[in-house]
């Protein structure tokens, strides 16, 4: 099937291209794609309904779920068997997955690569869609109604794109009053309760040991650095670069442990307590003895981006619970703090070597990035957040296919530029 003029997103293809670019040439670009998953989508109908899908994401409809697909693509018959497809078919979204990751490996890897998570938020008015409840929504900075979405990208020099994708089902979906909604949905009845940390730190793991990602670092915003516990069971053969909140506490040095006085009355002291107190980073950042210091972050399309930085070495710390509830030195890290223009002021820590340049610190700090121009090109030009079924595997399903559609639209210029120097 060949795409017209009206089947594409206009705004979304001149987001990307350099050049003029024919339907004719998107057409073919994009069946060639569709092919490569042939070896993991075997069934000839599924086939079809993988390469309709996902040109009704690229489409210039209004609302991308499953009924205007259909209906712009195969008519009112194919609706029901879209419908069928998307939400109960037995398409192994694992190994479809497993192929678009190796597809997106093979193209962005580099040596400096970072794995991010973070969480996407999907507004619903109803009820009854998986997952949903009343929760703080990221995307409106306030409690909503909504779907929470957890999700893990890649980036590096020679691309990003997203790698995984799950859904936070709150506590309150596991209430025995949620039993008939909870089949309603298709949720596994062996499904657990997990925090979004939880599915985030899963996520990260398994795009590590994987292979297929080059990665070089692991970042996150404050919502998941604040967490000891998570950052802790990162996988030790790749540097963290996370962001941390205003109150974090450091040590400005490593200090001694001691056993404190002994009180004029109560028990002796057993354990050991740092020599001196640790400070928040707040605290470091207005200390006017360190200078911020302006510096180029990257190259942008409209120039050089700069920000003031200030950053230096000091000891983490974590909270020793059993033991009175105190707080102890931990590991040597990079404390990395950016001030915007509006003076607010971003914090991370870093577990990378001393050694570590200058410059590669500020090129962690601009990798976190891709990952949230991935949610604004996905929910902007491909319909993330369009879907409309109350189905846990039509969700999920659907987020995939918005994945890799945003991969093969991601990479278009690319291939058109390679195809017009030749």
């Amino acid at each position: 099937m060949q795409l017209t003029k009206t089947e594409y997103s206009v705004e979304l293809l001149e987001k990307w291209k350099n050049e003029e670019v024919t339907e004719g040439k998107i057409a073919e670009l994009l069946t060639k794609y569709v092919r490569s998953y042939d070896t993991v989508i075997s069934n000839k109908t599924q086939r079809i309904h993988f390469e309709n899908y996902l040109k009704g994401l690229m489409s210039n409809l209004d609302r991308k779920s499953i009924e205007p697909i259909a209906l712009s693509q195969t008519g009112e018959k194919g609706v029901r068997s879209l419908q069928q497809f998307v939400t109960r078919s037995t398409l192994d979204d694992r190994i479809v997955l497993d192929e678009y990751r190796k597809l997106l490996g093979a193209t962005t890897a580099s040596s400096n690569g970072m794995l991010s998570a973070d969480g996407s938020d999907f507004v619903k008015k109803g009820k009854n869609s998986v997952g949903v409840t009343r929760q703080y929504c990221g995307s409106l900075g306030k409690t909503e109604n909504c779907q929470a979405g957890v999700f893990c990208a890649y980036a590096g020099e020679n691309g990003y794109g997203l790698v995984d994708r799950g859904l936070y089902l709150p506590k309150s979906w596991f209430a025995d009053d949620y039993a008939a909604l909870r089949a309603k949905c298709d949720i596994p009845t062996d499904m657990k309760f997990r925090t979004k940390n939880e599915i985030a730190l899963e996520m990260l793991q398994k795009a590590v040991c994987s292979g297929v990602f080059a990665a070089k670092w692991i970042g996150c915003d404050a919502a998941f650095g604040c967490d000891h516990g998570f950052i802790d069971a990162l996988p030790d053969n790749v540097w963290y670069f996370v962001g941390v909140k205003s109150d974090e506490l450091v040590f400005t040095s490593m200090p001694e442990m001691i056993l404190p006085e002994q009180p004029p009355s109560g028990r002796k002291p057993k354990h050991e307590i740092p020599s001196f107190a640790p400070v928040a980073v707040k605290t470091i950042a207005a200390d006017d003895s360190i200078q911020w210091q302006r510096v180029m972050l990257f190259e942008g399309s409209k120039g050089s981006v700069y920000a003031d930085v200030k950053f230096l070495r000091c000891i983490s710390c974590r909270t020793k619970i059993k033991f009175g509830n105190y707080v102890r030195p931990h590991d040597e890290v990079w404390l990395y703090m950016r001030r915007y223009a509006n003076n607010e002021i971003k914090y991370f820590l870093s577990n990378a070597p001393s050694e570590i340049s200058a410059e590669q610190l500020h090129e962690a700090a601009t990798l976190r990035w891709p990952i949230e121009q991935c949610f604004e090109e996905c929910k902007s030009y491909l319909g993330m957040d369009h879907f409309e079924g109350r189905s846990y595997t039509g969700f999920l399903r659907h987020l995939m296919f918005v994945m890799i559609t945003h991969f093969f639209v991601a990479n278009l210029r690319l291939e058109l530029k390679k195809t017009a120097s030749l």
